[in-house]
């Protein structure tokens, strides 16, 4: 009895012992001091993607101190290189980038930074490698103090536009950014063009998101005005007769206007949908002024 006891607490130590060896030997699971964050954002028509590690403070002097020294090339975060990709051309700076990946290097000073978009994305930490024939742009930007302090290295993208969006590099006190532009126009025109001029049939979808297309781009008012008329012409729908009624105003038809706003606010009252209600009332105050 004492001799089968005695196997089976040797057997239970030989499986802890060869448990801790198999632990040792995969590591032990800890959050990484520099996570690893992708960050996607569209613009226009592009999707942008950053790709980059992300250290933290942690009650060190960054910019100009002991980690970040001024004046030397810089991987823009941690570990692996920051990458950032296009998938389609932009424009950074007046110049036109291709679409494709690069890493995202930057050399910081306090009064200016060098962005540059790096053709080599696998150059990491060995920034003693780089070479600047590698380069596909550089550019220079301020920087600017940040009243809040920014602990975990950050790279967002703020002031969206329709074809346009900032690239924030933002870590500790310090903020560095650039516009990306984006080529939306002659896409969206090809599209009008063989979707809504040269196609034989075309929904009313499609006539109201040309014909709104044209209003917020500021282009031919009148073309707007017949689309959007099409796409009202059998089953009209509150949101394009809204639609209707501005490009009327915008055309100085504040009386046509008026009227197709308050043919819009009967349907909209009849689906509940009370902020097309608002949205009439107030500019039917604001057109009967303008007459």
């Amino acid at each position: 009895m004492k001799k089968a006891l005695f196997n089976i607490m040797l057997s239970a130590a030989l499986l802890c012992g060869a448990g801790a060896v198999q632990a040792q030997q995969q590591g032990i699971a800890m959050p990484a001091a520099s996570p690893m964050s992708t960050v996607t954002q569209k613009v226009g028509l592009a999707d942008v993607t950053v790709t980059y590690s992300r250290p933290s403070v942690k009650g060190r002097s960054i910019f100009g101190g002991d980690v970040v020294p001024y004046g030397k090339v810089w991987r823009t975060g941690a570990n692996n290189s920051t990458t950032i990709k296009f998938s389609d051309d932009v424009t950074i700076q007046g110049k036109k980038v291709p679409a494709g990946e690069y890493a995202l290097l930057t050399i910081p000073a306090q009064n200016e930074w060098t962005i540059i978009l790096y053709k080599d994305t696998k150059l990491g930490g060995n920034v003693a490698a780089y070479k600047q024939e590698n380069d596909q742009l550089r550019f220079t930007v301020k920087p600017q103090t940040n009243p809040r302090a920014v602990e975990s290295f950050t790279i967002n993208f703020a002031n969206l536009k329709s074809n346009s969006a900032d690239l924030e590099i933002l870590w500790d006190k310090t903020i560095a950014s650039f516009p990306i532009e984006t080529d939306v126009d002659s896409k969206v025109m090809a599209q009008i063009q063989e979707r809504v001029v040269n196609s034989k049939e075309v929904s009313p979808a499609l006539y109201a998101a040309a014909a709104n297309y044209y209003y917020d781009n500021n282009k031919d008012m009148k073309q707007a005005l017949e689309w959007i008329q099409k796409a009202n012409a059998n089953d009209p729908k509150f949101w394009n007769l809204h639609a209707q009624a501005k490009i009327q105003a915008k055309l100085k038809d504040y009386k046509g206007a008026v009227k197709t706003a308050e043919q819009s606010i009967a349907l909209a009252k009849k689906e509940n949908n009370d902020d097309y209600v608002r949205m009439n009332e107030k500019a039917i105050a604001e057109w009967k002024k303008a007459k």
